[in-house]
């Protein structure tokens, strides 16, 4: 069984090695399996695209590629700077990831 990832879809990420590292970015998809997420406006690449429904013009297209979970880090919801995440129990008995640095719960 594979182990749980530290991001999901909607998660406000900070990259903190390689090309893109210091950018912030929504998480617009996670490859489970791959253990990569694609971040909205980095890791961007060029792209030869034919003309589609799409792209009605074809052409080269800016597209983001999937970096992999590793180099990303939660956005704490309350500091807004780069934290770890943990996993506990709430009032209501379900398991919710938060922030180590402030404690708070990540929605």
């Amino acid at each position: 069984m594979a182990s749980k990832l530290h991001i999901k879809k909607g998660d406000t990420v900070y990259v903190i090695s390689g090309a893109n590292k210091g950018q912030q970015g929504k998480v617009l998809k996670v490859f489970v399996s791959e253990n990569r997420a694609i971040v909205e406006g980095v890791n961007m690449v060029s792209k030869n695209m034919k003309p589609n429904a799409k792209y009605p013009q074809g052409g080269i297209i800016k597209m983001e590629a999937p970096i992999h979970i590793s180099n990303l880090m939660l956005i704490d919801p309350a500091s807004g700077k780069p934290t770890r995440i943990g996993r506990r129990l709430n009032d209501k008995g379900k398991l919710v990831r938060y922030a180590k640095k402030s404690g708070e719960e990540i929605k």
